[in-house]
């Protein structure tokens, strides 16, 4: 008799710095449902975008200095997320690996693709229109939260702005894009037993 084995794919972390305390849950197989309180409206915003289109369920909670300035937050976030990533790919076999996706919002164009390469690697072509988001997220806080999560999630990803003239809707565009290019990359398409790579290990 066969036996259908389940592969669980979810990842926590709790982050603790002297300047944040950060709660994180992901679940790869969700339903797109995210609760994000990090203290930083902009970026719950973004972190909605990017659960409900990578069909990811993530909750996060954060405390700290984000009322001084929200770098350190959106930064640690972008950690917590990027080692709960790769804490839920484990040893990414099954994996599809690859994936891209073109997103726009209104005038802004944005495209990402994907490596789960275990390689980490962030290439961004993204110029801002504008260097504020709303009152006070400043526009290069969108490659921080990036090139933390490919670092810690082990991942090669290419995000290219090809044109905005409007920040917030830049932004969006990306974390959009991402999502989808990070839903097709992780699917589990393949053999379970098998790492989708020549090498036979992704690390």
């Amino acid at each position: 008799m066969s036996q259908t084995v389940v592969r669980f794919r979810r990842g926590t972390v709790e982050r603790r710095t002297s300047e944040t305390e950060i709660v994180l849950s992901l679940d790869l197989d969700g339903s797109g449902e995210v609760r994000a309180e990090t203290g930083v409206p902009f970026l719950d915003h973004m972190l909605a975008a990017l659960g409900r289109h990578a069909g990811f369920d993530l909750a996060v909670t954060a405390s700290g200095d984000a009322a001084m300035d929200p770098h350190h937050t959106v930064e640690d976030i972008g950690i917590a997320l990027g080692q709960a990533l790769r804490q839920a790919l484990g040893d990414r076999a099954g994996v599809a690996r690859y994936g891209h996706a073109y997103a726009p919002l209104d005038e802004a164009l944005a495209r990402v693709v994907v490596d789960c390469s275990g390689r980490p690697y962030l290439s961004y072509q993204a110029a801002m229109p504008e260097p504020v988001i709303g009152a006070d997220f400043a526009a290069s806080l969108v490659e921080e939260f990036w090139r933390s999560l490919a670092v810690n999630a082990a991942l090669t990803i290419h995000v290219d702005l090809l044109r905005a003239r409007n920040a917030h809707h830049a932004a969006e565009a990306i974390f959009k894009a991402g999502a989808l290019a990070l839903q097709t990359a992780t699917r589990l398409s393949g053999d379970p037993a098998r790492v989708p790579s020549t090498k036979g290990v992704l690390a």
